[in-house]
Protein backbone atom coordinates (compact mmCIF):
# COMPACT_ATOMS: atom_id res chain seq x y z
CA UNK A 1 0.00 0.00 0.00
CA UNK A 2 1.70 2.99 -1.45
CA UNK A 3 -0.50 6.11 -0.73
CA UNK A 4 -0.43 7.88 2.24
CA UNK A 5 -3.60 6.45 4.45
CA UNK A 6 -5.09 9.82 6.56
CA UNK A 7 -7.52 9.31 9.10
CA UNK A 8 -9.50 11.32 11.17
CA UNK A 9 -10.28 10.14 15.01
CA UNK A 10 -12.82 10.83 17.45
CA UNK A 11 -12.67 10.37 21.36
CA UNK A 12 -15.82 10.59 23.53
CA UNK A 13 -15.77 7.58 25.89
CA UNK A 14 -16.03 9.42 29.08
CA UNK A 15 -14.92 13.23 29.65
CA UNK A 16 -12.76 13.98 26.84
CA UNK A 17 -13.93 15.56 24.12
CA UNK A 18 -11.22 14.49 21.30
CA UNK A 19 -10.24 14.77 17.38
CA UNK A 20 -7.15 14.04 15.95
CA UNK A 21 -5.97 13.66 12.23
CA UNK A 22 -3.48 11.16 12.04
CA UNK A 23 -1.19 10.15 8.35
CA UNK A 24 0.61 7.03 7.83
CA UNK A 25 3.51 7.76 5.30
CA UNK A 26 4.72 5.12 2.73
CA UNK A 27 6.93 3.63 5.43
CA UNK A 28 4.50 2.79 7.67
CA UNK A 29 5.10 5.47 10.58
CA UNK A 30 2.14 7.86 11.68
CA UNK A 31 2.76 11.60 11.23
CA UNK A 32 0.46 13.52 14.05
CA UNK A 33 -1.12 16.70 11.85
CA UNK A 34 -3.13 17.30 15.17
CA UNK A 35 -4.15 16.27 18.29
CA UNK A 36 -6.83 17.89 20.24
CA UNK A 37 -8.29 17.02 23.62
CA UNK A 38 -11.36 19.11 25.10
CA UNK A 39 -11.08 18.30 29.07
CA UNK A 40 -14.09 18.77 30.94
CA UNK A 41 -12.31 18.42 34.74
CA UNK A 42 -13.58 22.11 35.69
CA UNK A 43 -17.19 20.82 34.75
CA UNK A 44 -16.75 17.37 37.47
CA UNK A 45 -14.80 18.74 39.89
CA UNK A 46 -17.59 20.29 42.24
CA UNK A 47 -18.80 16.50 42.09
CA UNK A 48 -15.90 14.48 42.60
CA UNK A 49 -16.01 12.46 39.60
CA UNK A 50 -17.65 12.47 35.90
CA UNK A 51 -20.82 12.80 35.66
CA UNK A 52 -22.00 10.82 32.64
CA UNK A 53 -24.94 13.50 31.89
CA UNK A 54 -23.21 16.81 31.72
CA UNK A 55 -20.04 14.80 30.36
CA UNK A 56 -22.82 13.99 27.14
CA UNK A 57 -23.94 17.81 27.16
CA UNK A 58 -20.66 19.07 26.43
CA UNK A 59 -19.46 16.52 24.29
CA UNK A 60 -22.62 17.73 22.06
CA UNK A 61 -22.08 21.20 22.69
CA UNK A 62 -18.16 20.89 21.91
CA UNK A 63 -17.42 17.79 19.52
CA UNK A 64 -18.04 20.05 16.46
CA UNK A 65 -15.96 22.90 17.02
CA UNK A 66 -13.05 20.00 17.81
CA UNK A 67 -13.38 18.32 14.84
CA UNK A 68 -13.38 21.89 13.05
CA UNK A 69 -10.06 22.73 14.90
CA UNK A 70 -8.36 19.56 14.20
CA UNK A 71 -9.48 19.57 10.86
CA UNK A 72 -8.04 23.21 10.47
CA UNK A 73 -4.91 22.49 12.37
CA UNK A 74 -4.06 19.38 10.13
CA UNK A 75 -4.24 21.42 7.18
CA UNK A 76 -6.06 18.58 5.73
CA UNK A 77 -9.54 19.12 3.85
CA UNK A 78 -12.34 16.44 5.35
CA UNK A 79 -12.86 15.47 1.91
CA UNK A 80 -9.71 14.05 1.15
CA UNK A 81 -9.55 12.03 4.34
CA UNK A 82 -9.24 8.07 3.54
CA UNK A 83 -11.39 7.11 6.32
CA UNK A 84 -12.98 7.20 9.70
CA UNK A 85 -11.89 5.97 13.36
CA UNK A 86 -14.54 6.75 16.60
CA UNK A 87 -14.49 4.70 19.99
CA UNK A 88 -17.52 2.42 20.18
CA UNK A 89 -16.32 1.06 23.47
CA UNK A 90 -15.76 0.78 26.46
CA UNK A 91 -16.99 3.44 28.55
CA UNK A 92 -20.01 5.60 29.48
CA UNK A 93 -23.21 4.59 26.48
CA UNK A 94 -24.23 8.51 27.06
CA UNK A 95 -20.95 9.96 25.64
CA UNK A 96 -19.69 7.16 23.80
CA UNK A 97 -22.86 7.71 21.63
CA UNK A 98 -22.29 11.10 20.31
CA UNK A 99 -18.47 10.72 18.60
CA UNK A 100 -19.68 7.52 17.91
CA UNK A 101 -22.42 9.05 16.00
CA UNK A 102 -20.95 11.71 14.43
CA UNK A 103 -18.04 9.38 13.17
CA UNK A 104 -20.67 7.71 11.08
CA UNK A 105 -22.28 10.34 9.44
CA UNK A 106 -19.53 11.84 8.57
CA UNK A 107 -18.53 8.50 6.80
CA UNK A 108 -21.69 8.07 5.51
CA UNK A 109 -21.92 11.69 3.89
CA UNK A 110 -18.37 11.45 2.41
CA UNK A 111 -19.02 7.07 2.01
CA UNK A 112 -15.49 6.82 3.30
CA UNK A 113 -14.76 3.50 5.39
CA UNK A 114 -15.33 3.60 8.97
CA UNK A 115 -13.39 1.82 11.72
CA UNK A 116 -15.54 1.35 15.51
CA UNK A 117 -12.62 1.22 17.76
CA UNK A 118 -11.86 -0.33 20.72
CA UNK A 119 -10.65 2.59 23.62
CA UNK A 120 -8.44 -0.34 24.94
CA UNK A 121 -7.07 -1.13 21.69
CA UNK A 122 -6.48 2.59 21.29
CA UNK A 123 -4.13 2.50 24.54
CA UNK A 124 -2.72 -0.56 23.42
CA UNK A 125 -1.74 0.96 19.93
CA UNK A 126 -0.62 4.39 21.54
CA UNK A 127 3.09 3.70 21.82
CA UNK A 128 3.02 2.92 18.02
CA UNK A 129 2.60 6.70 17.37
CA UNK A 130 6.37 7.50 18.61
CA UNK A 131 8.16 4.06 18.34
CA UNK A 132 8.53 1.14 16.55
CA UNK A 133 7.40 -1.63 18.13
CA UNK A 134 7.57 -5.46 16.76
CA UNK A 135 4.69 -7.85 18.12
CA UNK A 136 3.90 -9.62 20.67
CA UNK A 137 4.85 -7.25 23.64
CA UNK A 138 3.62 -7.38 27.23
CA UNK A 139 1.19 -4.35 27.81
CA UNK A 140 -0.62 -3.20 31.05
CA UNK A 141 -3.62 -0.87 31.00
CA UNK A 142 -3.76 1.03 33.70
CA UNK A 143 -6.56 3.83 33.61
CA UNK A 144 -9.70 5.15 35.76
CA UNK A 145 -11.75 2.26 34.53
CA UNK A 146 -9.25 -0.66 33.10
CA UNK A 147 -6.29 -2.22 34.59
CA UNK A 148 -5.09 -5.55 33.12
CA UNK A 149 -1.89 -7.24 31.64
CA UNK A 150 -2.14 -8.61 27.86
CA UNK A 151 -0.26 -10.17 25.68
CA UNK A 152 -0.44 -7.82 22.35
CA UNK A 153 0.33 -10.33 19.52
CA UNK A 154 -1.23 -8.38 17.13
CA UNK A 155 -4.07 -5.74 15.60
CA UNK A 156 -7.32 -7.33 17.33
CA UNK A 157 -5.42 -10.25 19.02
CA UNK A 158 -4.70 -10.31 22.89
CA UNK A 159 -4.65 -12.38 25.02
CA UNK A 160 -5.10 -11.15 28.72
CA UNK A 161 -3.15 -12.73 31.48
CA UNK A 162 -4.85 -10.71 34.20
CA UNK A 163 -7.11 -8.25 35.23
CA UNK A 164 -8.97 -6.27 38.48
CA UNK A 165 -11.29 -7.61 40.01
CA UNK A 166 -13.01 -4.97 41.66
CA UNK A 167 -11.72 -1.28 41.18
CA UNK A 168 -9.48 -0.45 38.41
CA UNK A 169 -5.93 1.67 39.19
CA UNK A 170 -7.26 5.01 38.52
CA UNK A 171 -10.78 4.37 40.26
CA UNK A 172 -8.99 3.41 43.37
CA UNK A 173 -6.78 6.82 42.88
CA UNK A 174 -9.72 8.75 42.36
CA UNK A 175 -11.14 7.65 45.22
CA UNK A 176 -8.71 7.95 47.57
CA UNK A 177 -7.95 11.46 46.54
CA UNK A 178 -11.80 11.86 47.47
CA UNK A 179 -12.05 10.44 50.55
CA UNK A 180 -8.65 12.52 51.51
CA UNK A 181 -10.46 15.80 49.98
CA UNK A 182 -7.24 16.15 48.38
CA UNK A 183 -9.49 17.07 45.06
CA UNK A 184 -10.58 15.75 41.15
CA UNK A 185 -8.88 14.80 39.37
CA UNK A 186 -7.34 12.39 42.12
CA UNK A 187 -4.67 10.42 40.19
CA UNK A 188 -2.47 13.88 39.88
CA UNK A 189 -3.55 14.95 43.31
CA UNK A 190 -2.43 12.26 44.92
CA UNK A 191 1.04 12.31 43.20
CA UNK A 192 1.15 15.97 44.20
CA UNK A 193 0.65 15.25 47.53
CA UNK A 194 2.59 12.05 48.40
CA UNK A 195 5.78 14.08 47.67
CA UNK A 196 4.70 15.39 51.17
CA UNK A 197 4.12 12.41 52.95
CA UNK A 198 6.47 9.57 54.51
CA UNK A 199 5.38 6.57 51.87
CA UNK A 200 6.22 4.06 54.61
CA UNK A 201 3.92 6.37 57.89
CA UNK A 202 1.10 3.44 57.24
CA UNK A 203 1.03 -0.36 56.71
CA UNK A 204 -1.76 -0.72 54.44
CA UNK A 205 -3.12 -4.33 52.90
CA UNK A 206 -1.91 -5.31 49.19
CA UNK A 207 -4.57 -7.56 48.29
CA UNK A 208 -4.54 -11.22 46.83
CA UNK A 209 -0.83 -10.21 46.31
CA UNK A 210 0.23 -13.74 46.47
CA UNK A 211 -2.50 -15.12 44.87
CA UNK A 212 -4.57 -15.32 41.80
CA UNK A 213 -1.76 -14.72 39.57
CA UNK A 214 -1.49 -11.11 37.81
CA UNK A 215 -4.85 -10.27 39.23
CA UNK A 216 -5.55 -7.35 40.60
CA UNK A 217 -7.99 -6.36 43.48
CA UNK A 218 -7.82 -2.99 45.27
CA UNK A 219 -11.32 -3.11 47.16
CA UNK A 220 -9.71 -4.03 50.58
CA UNK A 221 -6.78 -1.47 49.97
CA UNK A 222 -9.31 1.36 49.56
CA UNK A 223 -11.71 0.58 52.35
CA UNK A 224 -8.34 0.35 54.54
CA UNK A 225 -8.03 4.03 53.49
CA UNK A 226 -11.30 5.11 54.36
CA UNK A 227 -10.72 3.46 57.62
CA UNK A 228 -7.45 5.72 57.82
CA UNK A 229 -9.36 9.11 56.81
CA UNK A 230 -11.57 8.67 60.08
CA UNK A 231 -8.73 8.87 62.14
CA UNK A 232 -7.08 11.94 60.63
CA UNK A 233 -9.33 14.94 61.84
CA UNK A 234 -8.47 17.18 59.18
CA UNK A 235 -4.73 16.98 59.89
CA UNK A 236 -3.11 18.03 56.89
CA UNK A 237 0.18 15.90 57.29
CA UNK A 238 -1.38 12.71 58.06
CA UNK A 239 -3.64 13.23 54.92
CA UNK A 240 -0.09 13.54 53.20
CA UNK A 241 1.63 10.77 54.45
CA UNK A 242 -1.79 8.68 53.65
CA UNK A 243 -1.17 9.70 50.21
CA UNK A 244 2.54 8.82 50.00
CA UNK A 245 1.62 5.24 51.87
CA UNK A 246 -1.34 4.25 49.62
CA UNK A 247 0.67 5.39 46.16
CA UNK A 248 3.75 2.83 47.77
CA UNK A 249 1.09 0.12 48.22
CA UNK A 250 -0.08 0.50 44.38
CA UNK A 251 3.67 0.04 43.44
CA UNK A 252 4.06 -2.37 45.52
CA UNK A 253 1.37 -4.20 44.24
CA UNK A 254 1.97 -3.55 40.33
CA UNK A 255 5.78 -4.49 40.88
CA UNK A 256 4.64 -8.26 42.43
CA UNK A 257 2.22 -8.91 39.85
CA UNK A 258 4.04 -7.42 36.96
CA UNK A 259 6.75 -9.88 37.74
CA UNK A 260 3.93 -12.88 37.49
CA UNK A 261 3.00 -11.04 34.60
CA UNK A 262 6.23 -10.74 32.49
CA UNK A 263 7.08 -14.72 33.56
CA UNK A 264 3.52 -15.62 31.99
CA UNK A 265 4.78 -13.49 28.90
CA UNK A 266 7.93 -15.43 28.69
CA UNK A 267 6.25 -18.98 29.28
CA UNK A 268 3.52 -18.23 26.86
CA UNK A 269 5.88 -16.28 23.66
CA UNK A 270 8.85 -18.06 24.34
CA UNK A 271 11.26 -15.37 24.06
CA UNK A 272 14.41 -15.86 25.56
CA UNK A 273 16.16 -12.16 25.11
CA UNK A 274 14.69 -8.55 25.63
CA UNK A 275 11.01 -8.28 25.41
CA UNK A 276 9.17 -5.07 25.13
CA UNK A 277 6.64 -4.17 28.34
CA UNK A 278 4.42 -1.52 27.36
CA UNK A 279 2.79 0.87 30.18
CA UNK A 280 -0.18 2.87 28.86
CA UNK A 281 -3.55 4.68 30.16
CA UNK A 282 -4.00 7.57 32.18
CA UNK A 283 -2.41 6.52 35.67
CA UNK A 284 0.57 6.04 33.27
CA UNK A 285 1.42 9.27 33.33
CA UNK A 286 2.17 8.80 37.62
CA UNK A 287 5.97 9.47 37.57
CA UNK A 288 6.28 7.08 41.01
CA UNK A 289 4.49 4.36 38.73
CA UNK A 290 6.37 4.72 35.71
CA UNK A 291 10.04 4.73 38.29
CA UNK A 292 9.00 1.53 39.65
CA UNK A 293 8.16 -0.30 36.29
CA UNK A 294 11.56 0.96 34.53
CA UNK A 295 13.48 -0.96 37.79
CA UNK A 296 11.34 -4.59 37.17
CA UNK A 297 11.68 -3.77 33.68
CA UNK A 298 15.48 -3.44 33.90
CA UNK A 299 15.70 -6.80 36.35
CA UNK A 300 13.57 -8.62 34.52
CA UNK A 301 15.64 -7.93 30.90
CA UNK A 302 12.00 -6.07 29.61
CA UNK A 303 12.83 -2.76 27.66
CA UNK A 304 9.77 -0.34 29.14
CA UNK A 305 8.28 1.76 26.82
CA UNK A 306 5.54 4.82 28.26
CA UNK A 307 3.63 6.63 25.66
CA UNK A 308 4.38 10.56 26.23
CA UNK A 309 2.12 12.49 28.95
CA UNK A 310 -0.35 13.91 25.90
CA UNK A 311 -0.91 10.06 24.80
CA UNK A 312 -1.16 8.49 28.14
CA UNK A 313 -5.13 9.91 29.29
CA UNK A 314 -7.80 9.80 26.43
CA UNK A 315 -7.07 10.70 23.00
CA UNK A 316 -7.80 11.03 19.73
CA UNK A 317 -4.85 10.47 17.91
CA UNK A 318 -4.29 6.85 19.52
CA UNK A 319 -8.01 6.09 17.68
CA UNK A 320 -7.12 7.23 14.49
CA UNK A 321 -3.89 5.09 14.33
CA UNK A 322 -5.52 2.26 16.11
CA UNK A 323 -8.40 2.89 12.88
CA UNK A 324 -5.90 2.93 10.52
CA UNK A 325 -4.13 -0.61 12.02
CA UNK A 326 -7.33 -1.43 11.66
CA UNK A 327 -8.04 -0.35 8.27
CA UNK A 328 -5.13 -2.11 6.80
CA UNK A 329 -6.20 -5.58 7.85
CA UNK A 330 -9.82 -4.99 6.42
CA UNK A 331 -11.62 -4.50 9.36
CA UNK A 332 -13.95 -2.37 8.62
CA UNK A 333 -17.22 -1.64 10.18
CA UNK A 334 -20.57 -1.03 9.33
CA UNK A 335 -22.57 2.13 9.98
CA UNK A 336 -24.93 0.22 12.15
CA UNK A 337 -23.01 -0.45 15.25
CA UNK A 338 -23.70 0.16 18.20
CA UNK A 339 -21.88 2.06 21.57
CA UNK A 340 -20.69 -0.71 23.87
CA UNK A 341 -20.40 -0.04 27.76
CA UNK A 342 -18.33 -3.27 28.47
CA UNK A 343 -15.86 -4.23 25.48
CA UNK A 344 -12.87 -6.72 26.46
CA UNK A 345 -10.08 -6.94 23.85
CA UNK A 346 -9.89 -10.49 24.83
CA UNK A 347 -13.28 -11.93 24.07
CA UNK A 348 -12.28 -15.36 25.51
CA UNK A 349 -10.71 -14.16 29.20
CA UNK A 350 -13.08 -14.78 31.87
CA UNK A 351 -15.26 -11.86 33.52
CA UNK A 352 -13.95 -11.60 36.71
CA UNK A 353 -16.14 -9.43 39.05
CA UNK A 354 -19.01 -10.08 41.01
CA UNK A 355 -20.06 -12.16 43.87
CA UNK A 356 -18.85 -15.29 43.97
CA UNK A 357 -15.70 -15.25 42.23
CA UNK A 358 -12.90 -18.14 42.69
CA UNK A 359 -9.23 -16.83 42.43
Amino acid sequence: MNKKLTFLGIETSCDETAAAIIQENKDGSPKILSNIVSSQIEEHKKFGGVVPEIAARSHIENIDFIINRALKESGVSIKNIDGVAATAGPGLIVCLTVGLSIGKTIAGFLNKPFIAVNHLEGHALSPGLENKINFPYLLLLISGGHSQYLIVKNVNEYKQLGTTIDDAVGEAFDKTSKMLDLGYPGGPNIEKFAKKGDKNFYKLPEPIINKAGCNLSLAGLKTAVLREVKKINNKNQLKFHLAASFQETINKILRKKTLVAMEQFRKITKIKNTAVFVIAGGVAANKSIRKSLVNVSEDMNFKPIFPSQEFCGDNAAMIAWAGIKRYKRKLIDSLDIKAKSRWPLDESAPFMKGPGLKL
